[in-house]
Order: structure tokens, then sequence, then C-alpha cells
């Protein structure tokens, strides 16, 4: 355990990429390999069940440390995170252990079986065992929230390092189903000799957004165009007699789809499918918001799989009859695709539309009907590309439509977390109803450091009312927000749901009264 806070300071303490890889490769030399699997796991987000709430985390640890709500919250807001508010706030102590990590997260789990009462307990005792340090890392390992800039690609470069393997070798071993609990560091890396795992898909590839120099210096004949699909990006996969519906978030959701589950029966065994499911109804894409309706439920009645329904558009073809095909070029495994969607002949399974053009000019005119579509604009794949690990540069492209964009008057603001947390930064905004400005986005993202110190100083001056850690702000800043779609939305006091909501810029030039209207953000909706 203490290697392990050690190493969560250490990642903490730098942003540079380096230093992150150093810290990590440090951690896999002189860890167990069972803290190892564990920390591999938490930085892949398969994350320890959590078995205590944070309302009882923050209450134990007020009871403990004699302390009333309002300096709790004004702890909190000023820390930003509630595992490192926990920390700081309990008294110090002189406890020691010499519990593992491994060990703690068993201690942990075990907490299931118990009374609140006898949580309560073992909490408080396990508090009092830790250094500072140890207790923030402790509190995360219950709350699951580790924010420090470990993304799956860096853990992906040092295992690839420390394990001397590709990093697609390590990308594709992290991937599927695999339990922390009961999978060894050789396994998990090494695993030619393991039980197979028929579950597991492959690393997804990625496109970049595209670069003016590409259209500029590429000739049409090496590329093909296709829909970028507005849906779950996921593989499908049937082996073993078995079917897996596979997220590009690495969840498997074979009981969010079960008409996809119903077609893949059919397809030959030993197939993995590439591709985007999507609200599909009467050969026409549904809005994303339909599909919501969906992935956020925990079960799925008749009325929701009539209301949305949805179909699997293939676009690529990763297996085939056992075999891996991402070495194949992209023309080859196209061929297949088809003639695999044509011989399953089901109607929730369709083949992505390959486009024709002969220029760039000519294409560039298609992807302006996009929007109509319901889809986010174009894909340019070459032709004779391999399926590669990752995000790379150079055999994938995403055009997608330039974003659209509304000014709106920041009217909310709330303090960000972590290194943010004495800075408001997540924001709410607003649009002319008549003469009262209603909330139509938040957004969070978008602003330079400069421009967001400048905006907290704006909002603690201008605070008129305090509704827990949100401010209402008096009226003065127009920002334009920029977003990928609109959809009408009774959820909402504006009506309107926007897709991927952020600020484009801050516009100084304009006062608040020539911010747009909740009019003119409804005739985006036509």
């Amino acid at each position: 355990m203490q290697i392990f806070a050690e190493l969560i300071h250490r990642l903490d303490q730098s942003t540079k990429t380096g230093d992150k890889l150093d810290a990590l490769a440090w951690f896999f030399r002189h860890a167990s390999d069972s803290d190892s699997v564990w920390v591999i796991a938490i930085f892949s987000h398969r994350r320890p069940k959590r078995q205590v709430s944070t309302k009882q985390l923050r209450t134990w640890c007020q009871e403990k440390a004699g302390i009333p709500d309002w300096l709790f919250d004004e702890s909190y807001q000023a820390v930003g995170d509630l595992a490192e508010t926990i920390a700081l706030l309990l008294p110090s102590t002189t406890g020691t252990h010499n519990l593992t990590l491994t060990e703690w997260i068993d201690w942990l789990q075990n907490l299931a079986k118990d009374t609140e009462d006898v949580k309560k307990s073992k909490i408080l005792t396990a508090w009092d065992q830790f250094t500072s340090l140890e207790r923030f890392v402790f509190n995360k390992l219950i709350t699951g929230g580790f924010r420090i800039g470990v993304s799956q690609n860096l853990l992906i470069q040092a295992l690839s390092k420390f394990a001397e393997l590709s990093q697609a070798q390590v990308a594709h071993r992290l991937m599927g189903n695999w339990n922390p609990e009961k999978m060894s560091l050789q396994e998990l890396l090494h695993p030619d000799n393991s039980e197979e795992d028929y579950s597991k898909p492959y690393p997804f590839f990625l496109a970049h957004p595209i670069e003016i120099d590409f259209l500029e210096s590429s000739t049409v004949l090496e590329w093909i165009a296709e829909w970028k699909w507005d849906g779950i990006r996921g593989q499908l996969i049937r082996r073993g007699q078995q079917s897996f519906i596979w997220s590009r978030g690495e969840e498997l959701v074979n009981d969010k789809f079960p008409e996809i589950l119903d077609f893949l029966d059919q397809v030959p065994d030993g197939t993995v499918l590439d591709g985007e499911l999507l609200a599909f109804q009467e050969g026409v894409p549904l809005p994303f918001s339909v599909l919501q309706t969906r992935i956020t439920r925990k079960t799925l009645s008749k009325k929701v799989l009539l209301e949305a329904p949805v179909s699997f558009i293939a676009f690529d073809l990763l297996e085939w009859e056992g075999k891996d095909l991402r070495n194949e070029p992209l023309s080859r495994r196209k061929v297949l695709l088809e003639e695999l969607v044509n011989s399953v002949n089901h109607s929730k399974l369709k083949l992505s539309e390959t486009i024709t053009f002969t220029s760039w000019e000519e294409l560039a005119q298609v992807r302006e009907n996009a929007r109509e579509l319901q889809t986010e604009g174009l894909m340019l794949k070459k032709k004779d590309s391999n399926y590669e690990t990752g995000r790379k540069r150079g055999s994938w492209w995403k055009w997608k439509l330039n974003p659209m964009h509304i000014d709106g008057v920041l009217i909310y603001a709330q303090k960000g977390h972590g290194r943010r947390a004495d800075l408001f930064t997540d924001y709410t905004f607003g649009v002319w109803d008549g003469e009262v400005l209603v909330s139509f986005a938040k957004a969070y993202s978008g602003l330079t450091d400069a421009e967001i110190r400048e905006v907290d100083a704006y909002v603690k001056k201008n605070t008129k009312e305090k509704f827990g850690p949100v401010r209402t702000v008096t009226p003065g800043l127009v920002f334009e927000i920029a977003f990928e779609g609109i959809q009408a939305s009774p959820r909402h006091k504006s009506g309107i749901a926007l897709r991927f909501p952020r600020i484009s810029r801050w516009r100084k030039d304009k006062p608040i009264d020539q911010a747009n209207s909740l009019a003119d953000l409804k005739a985006l909706l036509s």
C-alpha cells in the first residue's frame, strides 16, 4: 500500500509524460505481481466495487473530526476532491500497518457482508493506521475517482517497456472482461498458454481529425469515404458459439441490445465486426438522444425497445473464420464484410454505405448533407490500410461537420475540481426568452487559463445568490457556444438539448442584449 501511495503521489506531482512513465516503471519494478494487476485494473477502469457510500464517508469523517456541516462544505469547496478533503480533515495519527494494496482491496470487498455500524467501525480503525497520503489513496479506492492524468495509452506504454512487448500486444491483452481478482500478471501479459477468452475484443482503431494539407496532397483514388455515424462504436464478436457486444469504452453491453444478439447468433463462428450501434427506424438513423433512452436504463421494457429500435452499421471485419484480418488491406476486409452482411440478411445488420466521389470538392458538397442524414460528417479511409491500434495519423481521417454556434450569457458558475478547486470553471449559459434569460447549455472547456482567472474574478465580484456550490451571476459576459447537434427536449427548461457543447470564444465585443434568443436556438431544429 505504501508503494501504491507513493506512485499516486509521483503521478500527481507532474504533468509531464516522461515523469509519469518513470513513476509507473518504478512501481512495476518494486510492486508484487498481484498489486501490479490491481494497478493495471484501476487505471483501465476496472475498479473495485464500492462497498461504502460517499455520504457515509463524509458523516463518519465529520464525527471523528468533530466538525459541522458548513465547515465540511467549505473545506470540500476549497479542496475540490472528497477523498482528499476527508484525508486532510481527519485527526493525525501515529498508527501503522503492513498490508499490501491487494490485501486492502480484499479487506474493502469483504465489507459487503457487514452492517453499517460494523463498516463504520472498520473504516475508522483503518483511517487510524494510515499516513495522510495513504488515507487519501485509501479513500480513492473506496470512491473510485483516480483523476491523475494516467490515460490508457500511457499505461500501455509503461507496460510495453516493462513486459518487453509491443504496444499493440499490450493493448490487446488489456481488452476484454478479465478479472483482477482471478488473473495473475503472467496470465494477463503473457496469455499464450492460458485458457482462451472468447469474449476478448480487439483494440479500436481511431481516426484523426482531418488536416488541410492532407486534402491538398492526396489523390481521391487512394481513398474510400463513408458517413461518420453518431451512435456507439462497438465490436460484435461470435466465438465458441457465444455472442458478445463490446462498446468502445470496454463495456460488455449484451443486455442493452437484445435485437443485435438475435442476428449475431446467425453469424459464423470466428467473426469480429467493427461498426456503430445506432437508433435506426424505417431506413433512417434517429438522433443520439433516442439511443440514450436505451443505455441509461437498467431494464428494457417493450415500450423502450419499440420507441428506440437499434441496428448495427458494420464498417469493418476484423476476424473471419477465426483468422485475425487486421493486417489485411481494408479493400480486402470490405469485400469479405459485404459478403457476410448479405449472407446473414438481417434487417438489424446493415453495411456502412461507401460514398462515390471523383474529387475532394465533390465530396465536400456531399458532406454538407450530413446533418440532414443524422450523421456527424465523413470518414476517409485509405484503401490499402491495415486496422491499427489506437489513434494513428495517416490512414483514417474524420471529416466532421463544422459545429453550430450560438451566443449565450453566463448566468451560473460552479467551482472546478482538483487543481481548479479554487476557481469557478463550470458554467451555465442562457439565451433570451423575451426579457428573461433561460438556461440552455453547460460548458467547462474552451477557455485559456488566463481567461478562466478573469472569469473567476468576475464571478466572485458579481455573485447574486448562492445555492450550495452554485453561484448565480449578474449577467454581463457573452460567450460563443459551439455544439455538434441540437434536439428538442422536454427535460430541459429551454426545451432544447445540445450535443457536446463547449466554449469556442469569449465575445468581449458583444453586450448581453445582443446574445441570441431561444427563438434562434429553436430555428436550428428545422
